[in-house]
């Protein structure tokens, strides 16, 4: 499965080549067509748009199987999940992109918010594919030390978002966190504990005993993604 691919096809079917025009009839500008058909894969979101706006058959976009138009069939099934008011392609869009292409590697910014990070990941730098790996978001370099000698900077993180901070923890485990005091923003790697001031704290342990523990307030904590896996690069030989 190739997507870049799939959307040039596009492209040249529907659009007559033009993508001012397959802009236009996607509600996004031209500069994105452009990306999209070039080096960037699109947001599962926008995949599921141009699919459904141009009776694009799943099947045919994922998985290299069938025609490139929808048949009746599955236009139907279609139908029929959106008027009950869900969207059950996107997850299995997701599981399929992430199959086929692998955990992205997300460039971050080292002064941005996670926050913004997580709502709108920039840049698609690589896929990371890694047998077995449990369901994740992303990947993306880390900064720092705090968590050496397990992790150090410039090591590659893979993460899941937590959705739900109050009931989503799993304690003793490791964490990227955005922690925001007095307006303050901070990204830090920690492993999340129980704290003894209640459960409205957590305690965040570092691995390098540089750093102490500390109990932060919940209310702080502004976003949160489990650490799944990491790799490092030992020699570019």
């Amino acid at each position: 499965m190739d997507i870049i691919k799939k959307i040039n096809e596009i492209a040249v079917t529907y659009f007559e080549d033009n993508n001012s025009k397959f802009a236009a009839a996607l509600g996004t500008n031209e500069a994105n067509i452009r990306n999209y058909r070039s080096k960037i894969v699109p947001k599962v979101d926008f995949i599921v748009k141009l699919c459904n706006d141009l009776d694009i058959s799943f099947e045919w976009m994922f998985n290299d199987s069938g025609e490139m138009k929808k048949v009746k069939k599955e236009a139907d099934v279609s139908l029929t999940h959106q008027a009950a008011g869900t969207h059950p392609t996107a997850t299995g869009i997701s599981n399929n992109l992430q199959h086929h292409q692998g955990i992205p590697l997300y460039e971050m910014n080292p002064s941005g918010s996670l926050l913004d990070f997580f709502n709108q990941p920039p840049n698609i730098i690589d896929y990371i594919q890694i047998p077995k790996l449990p369901k994740s978001d992303g990947a993306l370099y880390i900064l720092g030390e705090s968590m050496y000698p397990v992790l150090k900077s410039g090591d590659i993180v893979i993460y899941k978002k937590v959705n739900n901070l109050k009931e989503g923890i799993y304690y003793g485990e490791m964490y990227l966190l955005l922690i925001n005091i007095d307006g303050d923003d901070a990204t830090i790697l920690r492993y999340v504990h129980h704290s003894e001031k209640g459960e409205d704290y957590i305690r965040l342990i570092s691995h390098n005993t540089a750093h102490a523990p500390k109990d932060i307030n919940m209310e702080y904590i502004k976003a949160m993604a489990l650490i799944k896996a990491s790799i490092r690069i030992n020699t570019m030989m």
